[in-house]
């Protein structure tokens, strides 16, 4: 089983205006909740640890759980309002973004969620603002301290500067979990923001370095590359017409994990001892995945069957 821990929020777009002001249209959305989503839709049982409000947004969002089959024995139900992040478009098509989640359910995860996880549990995966907003920062690294030895850690940064803008605390938070993380997803993008200049490769050595067994630097439409103790794993991207990325880093982690326990790998020794033309396999189920995804509207992530 997977535990995917993080935050689940709204996104709330506007949806034109009103004779008394604007209509919204709220969508559930949070990277760590689409990659929960996506790994059961990809035939993986998976349990979501976070915090979700009492409130009617937060009980939207554990009916989407549970209508995904997504298991909530790790959930802390809290008396504190949901994240919302709100996107409007100005006239030039330019969009611009609110965050609010101060005090906010996914920030308030307690130590005791912590005693549910499923003992059948084989890796956590981590990511997104969930790892640098505390106390939630601080229930997840004490899993991270717990959990690092005995099941698979995985990781991706998934850098939200509108949530915390302080580059400083994400890379320390990266470099953090560098030394406790088996599997490392980290893309272009955010690597552009936090090492500007910075060769992939040697990021890349220097986490292997840490203890990481793979790094996975994805790259939009120009593929994603491995490294590992075999050297570089390329892959090529998938062609298609995209209609968004939305949620297309959440879905290849997603198809990366599934590939991996379809396999059997899903263990700290069994990523080390993976050959380099298997992690080619992996990644190339995990990169059709995310071109399905960016061939719909949203965060709509792809069922076992749609991923050849």
């Amino acid at each position: 089983m997977f535990v995917v821990c993080g935050e689940a929020l709204f996104d709330v777009f506007a949806a034109g205006d009103t004779a008394t002001g604007l209509m919204m249209d709220a969508r559930i959305g949070g990277s760590p909740f689409n990659v929960a989503v996506g790994l059961r839709r990809l035939g993986q049982p998976v349990a979501f640890l976070g915090g979700l409000s009492r409130g009617f947004l937060g009980e939207r969002l554990l009916r989407a759980l549970r209508e995904e089959g997504v298991d909530e024995r790790c959930l802390a139900l809290l008396e504190a309002p949901t994240t919302l992040s709100l996107i409007g478009v100005d006239e030039a098509g330019v969009p611009s973004y609110s965050f609010y989640g101060a005090g906010c359910a996914d920030r308030l995860l307690p130590l005791s969620a912590l005693d549910r996880l499923p003992p059948e549990t084989q890796a956590i995966q981590f990511g997104s603002y969930a790892m640098v907003v505390d106390p939630t920062a601080s229930t997840q690294r004490a899993l991270v301290e717990r959990e690092h030895g005995r099941r698979v850690i995985a990781y991706d940064p998934n850098v939200r500067l509108n949530v915390e803008p302080d580059l400083a605390r994400w890379r320390d938070t990266l470099d953090w979990m560098a030394a406790r993380t088996h599997l490392l997803k980290v893309s272009d993008e955010d690597l552009a923001l936090l090492y500007p200049g910075v060769a992939h490769a040697e990021l890349a050595a220097r986490w292997r370095a840490a203890g990481v067994a793979m790094v996975v630097i994805t790259r939009g439409g120009e593929g994603a590359t491995g490294y590992h103790a075999q050297g570089e794993v390329p892959v090529a991207p998938v062609r298609v017409a995209v209609v968004d990325t939305v949620g297309a880093g959440d879905t290849f982690q997603a198809g990366m994990l599934t590939a991996l326990a379809e396999r059997g790998a899903l263990s700290p020794d069994g990523l080390r001892a993976l050959p380099a033309e298997v992690w080619a396999e992996v990644l190339a189920f995990a990169a059709r995945a995310a071109a399905i995804t960016c061939g719909r509207r949203g965060a709509d992530l792809p069922r076992r069957h749609e991923v050849a």
